[in-house]
C-alpha cells in the first residue's frame, strides 16, 4: 500500500512538473508576442515618422510615363532639389575660397565648386530629358543663408560656413539615399548615384576642417526648402 501511495505521488510530482513546464513556455511565448507587439502600436508610428524624410512638393503633375521608367513627383522635387543646392553652394564655395584663411576651409569650398559644377550639369541634362523647368534661383531660406555669410567676418565666417554647409548635406544625405533606394527612373536613379557620391566628398572635406558643431547639427536642422516655381 505505502509503494502505491508513493508510486502516485511520483507519478503526480513528474505531471506536475509538466504541467508547469507547458505553463512556462506559454507564458514565455505570450511574453514574446506582448514584446513584439507593444513596440509596434506604442512607438511604430513614432519611429516611422522620425525615419522618413520630410514629404515631397508635390507639383500637382502626378506620376508620369518617360522613356526612363516612371515619374513621380517624388523624383521630381528631388530633381529640383539638387539644382537648387547647386544655386546657392557654388557661390558659398566661390567665396569661401576667396575669403577663408584655414587652408582646410579653402580646400571645402573647391570641393563646393568641382562638385556642384558637375552634378548641375548633370542635374540639367536630367531636367531636359525628362522634360521638366527647374529652378533658376536659390529658394528664399538658402538665399538667407547666403546672406548670412555676407555679414559674416573672420573666424565667426569660417564657423558659419562649415556649419551651414555640414547641416544642410547631412538633410540632403537622407534624401539622396531614399530616392536612389525607391525610384524606378533610370536617369533619377543616376542622378541620386552621382549626388550620393558628391555629397559624401562635401560631408568628408567639411568635416576635415575640425570646426563642425556636431551637437548644434543635432540641434539644429535645416527646414526643407521650399522648391520656388522656375520663371519662364
Amino acid at each position: 500500500m505505502l509503494s502505491f501511495r508513493r508510486s502516485n505521488v511520483a507519478a503526480m510530482s513528474v505531471a506536475s512538473r509538466h504541467v508547469m513546464g507547458t505553463l512556462i513556455v506559454i507564458g514565455a511565448l505570450a511574453f514574446t508576442l506582448v514584446a513584439l507587439l507593444v513596440p509596434v502600436q506604442k512607438f511604430g508610428g513614432t519611429t516611422a515618422s522620425a525615419a522618413t524624410v520630410p514629404s515631397a512638393d508635390d507639383d500637382g503633375a502626378g506620376t508620369l510615363s518617360t522613356a526612363f521608367g516612371p515619374l513621380t513627383p517624388q523624383d521630381r522635387d528631388f530633381v529640383r532639389k539638387v539644382r537648387l543646392a547647386g544655386l546657392w553652394e557654388l557661390p558659398a564655395g566661390r567665396q569661401a575660397q576667396q575669403r577663408a584663411t584655414r587652408p582646410a576651409v579653402r580646400t571645402a569650398g573647391e570641393h563646393l565648386i568641382e562638385g556642384h559644377t558637375a552634378l548641375d550639369r548633370h542635374v540639367r541634362d536630367v531636367g531636359q530629358a525628362l522634360g521638366m523647368e527647374l529652378p533658376d534661383r536659390p529658394s528664399a531660406q538658402q538665399q538667407g543663408w547666403l546672406d548670412q555669410l555676407d555679414k559674416a567676418q573672420g573666424n565667426e565666417y569660417e564657423r558659419l560656413f562649415v556649419q551651414l554647409l555640414r547641416r544642410a548635406h547631412g538633410k540632403v544625405f537622407t534624401l539622396v539615399a531614399q530616392i536612389r533606394a525607391q525610384t524606378r527612373n533610370s536617369m533619377v536613379r543616376d542622378l541620386a548615384t552621382d549626388a550620393n557620391n558628391t555629397v559624401l566628398d562635401h560631408i568628408s572635406v567639411l568635416e576635415a576642417s575640425g570646426l563642425v558643431d556636431f551637437d548644434g547639427l543635432a540641434d539644429v536642422s535645416p527646414a526643407p526648402s521650399t522648391v520656388p516655381r522656375p520663371t519662364k
